[in-house]
């Protein structure tokens, strides 16, 4: 699925994005970016993300509770060489703020069909980021993204600057259940029933390279939701410019009492929180019932270590 709004793209940039970021449909209708549709399987049958536009998320989260296997595929190079040829020949610079290569080769397929493109279109500017950043995390980054083209940044800036913002994007999540994690072969199976029968809920966040690394764990529900808010506390900078998003996998009353318990702290009564549902490709790896809370805050960078960022810059 591709959403755009053309006008004016010549005399600034086109921001492509994928459906990992988990929009609502509300702001994927209105937003002027490309959103490509991650590939799905369910029950067996492959779909494309869209957003919410052919099911609902109770359904779709439904279909798991009852047993129905969901796994996902990465976007291939081919639709990534479709879609840069039709930037390419329109010549309007893009930049693809793509899927953490940490969760997805979809990256690595979107670096291939650049590298054809460019070749093809030498003058022709296009630039892949990747974001670092699993589910909604990519949604603040490119609701940023806008505004900072808006603001005049050329391209070649942005795609430096979604480089360099990527880190002061933080993300906490917790599961119901690790069931849907351990069939999609992320922990081992054994450690899913133990959790189920112990009733521990895993918190987890993500690391700079947008891999998945467990925060701690809880003995119920309630502990595991307060310990979102502990983390939001830790590592939020106040500025009620930016907004935050908390979104669930079928988990709505879980989402109500988070935001209830953010607006309590100190400045946050009149942040603008952006309430959205986990899309069915994230979803098929979290399954029902996650709890995620979004937002701008320290730069996670400056917590690496001094061995750590010896080892970065050896990277480069």
């Amino acid at each position: 699925m591709t959403i755009a709004q053309s006008e004016g793209y010549a005399h600034r940039c086109r921001i492509a994005v994928d459906t990992c970021c988990d929009f609502t449909p509300e702001i994927a209708a209105t937003l002027d970016v490309d959103i490509l549709g991650f590939p799905y399987i369910l029950d067996g049958e492959e779909r494309a993300d869209d957003i919410w536009a052919s099911m609902t998320p109770k359904w779709f989260y439904d279909q798991i509770r009852s047993g129905v296997k969901a796994s996902t595929a990465a976007i291939s190079v081919g639709r990534y060489l479709e879609y840069f040829t039709e930037c390419a020949e329109e010549g309007t610079p893009t930049v693809y703020l793509a899927f953490t290569s940490a969760l997805s080769s979809s990256y690595e397929h979107a670096c291939i069909a650049a590298d054809e493109i460019r070749a093809k279109y030498p003058d022709f500017e296009l630039y892949v980021v990747d974001n670092a950043l699993p589910c909604s995390c990519g949604e603040l980054l490119a609701l940023e993204a806008v505004r900072q083209r808006a603001a005049g940044l050329t391209a070649q800036q942005l795609a430096q600057w979604a480089d360099e913002a990527k880190t002061c994007v933080h993300g906490y999540f917790t599961l119901d259940s690790l069931d849907s994690l351990a069939a999609g072969g992320r922990i081992p199976p054994a450690a899913a029933q133990l959790s189920s029968k112990l009733d521990i809920k895993a918190s987890l966040s993500f690391d700079l390279a947008g891999s998945l690394t467990l925060t701690g764990v809880s003995r119920g529900r309630k502990k595991a939701l307060k310990g979102l808010v502990k983390s939001f506390k830790e590592n939020y900078i106040v500025d009620p410019s930016m907004p935050l998003t908390i979104v669930t996998s079928d988990a709505e009353k879980d989402g109500d009492w988070l935001e209830a318990a953010i607006r309590k702290e100190d400045g946050c009564s009149d942040l603008t929180i952006i309430r959205g549902s986990v899309g069915p490709t994230i979803g098929a790896h979290v399954g029902p019932g996650m709890v995620a809370i979004i937002f701008w805050g320290k730069n996670r960078a400056d917590k690496l270590s001094l061995s750590d960022r010896i080892a970065r810059k050896v990277r480069g």
